[in-house]
């Protein structure tokens, strides 16, 4: 008797999606490494500009630890693991909301030490043809590149991430949000410092810190309580119907009087196990395979369910 679960078959239409969401965190890996070296090359001094930089680094991480999972997610299960690699996703959605703590953190840390010192930063020149340049302006055009594709790259996923149901590229997406607005406070503190105002370069960057923070601990504590077994939750936080409607056509089937289902998650799919209570013993084998066949119908994501016929 085979005991392995079976590997998740997406529906034809979320093949396409699959791909694009490949398609898209390969661009996004491709793109920050792009990032990082120009960042690099331009922060000078700036605090602002070294927080920006650090989170351009870190960011790259989310992405490709989506890749990881996605690549994993549908291996085949083996006798060591038995119920797949579904989970690959899960772990890959904590690594990301862990990379989008750490980066909230450093910039928090990093500017609040600054603005409680008083430093003043400084932002020197560079001689171009004869000419002495602020580097400030050299750095605002690096913040553009550092912001403007990595907006456009983050609302791209969201719609993928909501069909395949994939939370860990719910927090990628968060992450280029955080990049846009980490390089936007970056544009704002240089534009500070050019009119006097020094300690607009800190506050700026103490302000997307909070905001990069609290993205990251909410991930976090959800991506905890995943894998915890809690009961599943869409992308966006709320709870699933899924449990609910699966429920409810098991039990609109004529021989069932009662039904009882639990769900968690793994990954981008469910498993779950549903107690019915038949109106009579007959023919139990078929009964529990039209139950778990009409349960299956209800959404492909609804990849493993145990059903057992219980007595009252």
């Amino acid at each position: 008797m085979n005991t392995l679960t079976s590997r998740v078959e997406l529906p034809p239409e979320l093949e396409k999606t699959l791909r694009r969401a490949y398609l898209l965190e390969g661009i996004t890996v491709i793109y920050g490494l792009t990032v990082v070296v120009v960042m690099y090359l331009a922060m000078g001094s700036s605090q602002a500009m070294k927080a920006a930089w650090l989170e351009d680094t870190i960011s790259l991480v989310p992405a490709i630890v989506v890749l990881v999972g996605l690549h994993m997610r549908n291996r085949p299960p083996t006798e060591k693991y038995p119920y797949g690699f579904h989970r690959a996703l899960g772990i890959s959605f904590q690594a990301a909301s862990i990379a989008l703590c750490v980066v909230g953190l450093y910039v928090v840390y990093d500017s609040g030490t600054s603005l409680l010192a008083q430093e003043h930063p400084t932002i020197g020149t560079l001689e171009v043809f004869g000419h002495a340049v602020w580097l400030g302006w050299l750095m605002l055009p690096a913040l553009m590149y550092s912001a403007l594709p990595a907006s456009v790259l983050g609302r791209l996923k969201l719609a993928p991430a909501r069909a395949l149901h994939n939370k860990a590229m719910i927090a990628d997406a968060a992450m280029n949000k955080a990049d846009w607005m980490t390089s936007a406070a970056a544009g704002v503190g240089i534009l500070g410092i050019a009119y006097g105002f020094w300690w607009a370069d800190s506050v700026a960057a103490l302000v997307i810190g909070l905001d990069v923070l609290k993205d990251g601990v909410t991930h976090l504590r959800t991506s905890v309580f995943d894998l915890m077994d809690r009961r599943p939750n869409t992308v966006d936080g709320k709870p699933s119907d899924l449990p609910r409607m699966v429920e409810e056509r098991i039990a609109a089937l004529p021989w069932v009087r009662r039904v009882d289902v639990r769900m968690r998650e793994a990954g981008q799919v469910f498993f779950g196990e549903a107690y019915v209570e038949p109106v009579d013993d007959r023919s139990p084998i078929e009964r529990t395979a039209e139950a778990i066949e009409c349960a299956k119908a209800v959404d492909w994501r609804m990849h493993d369910l145990t059903v057992e016929l219980v007595r009252s």
